[in-house]
């Protein structure tokens, strides 16, 4: 599977800064497509007419911004979530190893469904703010922002309605989990090869063919759970949701029943065109970064290309190279400057 793994001649904080990097940069260019999916499983008046006229109606209503709504309370929250999930897995991984130290390909998948599922209860309040801030009118915001749309929810609706529901991200991750793992297998059986011998190129092809049926398996779970967060009485006709429903079961069943049950995919097209350019941005913003990292530890020769730096051991942490390259200098000062012997 594909994965942004932390390269041990990194410290943690360039490792954290490469994946953030890498994260902001990915998101904000696929935020178009983001918001048309989102808009889409709300089932605003921008969907009405189809994938490609969403992209029209809402440039003509609010304008370019309006792709990016949003977007700013997706990049903050990448970091905490990003921390959380990593502590959570290493914890995970820790409990599931066996005594050699090496973790099964489904255990290694159920630790990162748990600590994802985890990150995703913490920090599920940023969630609902963001589909919030991406189904009003940007032209006559009831939102000024962040903030204020935390607030203005917490007191207005109360603080359960900042978890509204947060039930469908565990029970969506059933699927998700169930997808990632039959792909991983399928996958490897396909290339004939195991995990740890596959080529970038290959790594990065699972990992897009495998997100995007685990996407495609839990999307009515994700679909279900936009509309929850939208709905507010608070909203200009209740945040525009197309059904009008009182809990979980209920929101399936109006949806189901309203609009077929293949409405439960409805933007899964903006999902899955997100994928490609997504992954594919932040796994070459990553490799950007780390190699920039790389090349300040002293490994690299340049940071524009991977090739290493003659005579030093790439199996050194960061901190034993410099201590090593600090004995070294010392060394060669003594040579140059030989104390008297007494």
């Amino acid at each position: 599977m594909a994965s942004l793994k932390r390269d041990s001649r990194l410290t943690s904080w360039q490792s954290t800064l490469c994946g953030g990097v890498a994260g902001i940069l990915s998101r904000t260019a696929t935020a178009p497509l983001d918001v048309v999916k989102i808009l889409t499983q709300v089932g605003t008046f921008h969907s009405k007419q189809g994938f490609l006229n969403t992209f029209h109606l809402l440039y003509k209503a609010e304008g370019l911004r309006a792709f990016w709504k949003g977007n700013l309370t997706a990049c903050v929250r990448l970091f905490p979530y990003s921390a959380v999930q990593l502590s959570a897995y290493h914890k995970l991984s820790v409990m599931f190893m066996d005594d050699l130290g090496q973790i099964s390909p489904s255990k290694a998948i159920l630790a990162g469904s748990v600590a994802g599922m985890l990150a995703a209860i913490i920090i599920y309040p940023t969630d609902v703010i963001k589909t919030r801030l991406i189904v009003q009118n940007s032209m006559e915001p009831t939102y000024r922002g962040i903030i204020h749309a935390l607030c203005t929810v917490y007191y207005q609706e109360g603080f359960r309605s900042l978890y509204r529901g947060v039930s469908l991200s565990i029970l969506g991750a059933v699927p998700f989990s169930a997808g990632l793992f039959f792909m991983d297998v399928s996958l490897d059986r396909i290339w004939e090869e195991s995990g740890a011998r596959l080529t970038p190129l290959q790594n990065f092809v699972n990992g897009c063919l495998a997100a995007a049926v685990a996407q495609t398996l839990s999307f009515p779970f994700e679909t279900v759970k936009k509309k929850m967060q939208a709905q507010s009485h608070i909203l200009p006709h209740c945040g525009a949701v197309d059904v009008h429903f009182n809990g979980v079961l209920d929101c399936f069943r109006q949806i189901v029943k309203i609009k077929g049950v293949m409405s439960l995919w409805n933007g899964l097209t903006a999902n899955l065109l997100k994928i490609f350019p997504y992954y594919g941005l932040m796994f070459s913003t990553f490799e950007c970064c780390k190699r920039y990292f790389l090349y300040r530890n002293g490994y690299l020769v340049s940071p524009l290309s991977s090739q290493l730096m003659p005579g030093v051991d790439q199996s050194l942490g960061p901190w034993e190279l410099q201590e090593l390259h600090k004995f070294i200098r010392q060394k060669k000062i003594e040579n140059r400057n030989p104390s008297l012997k007494s």
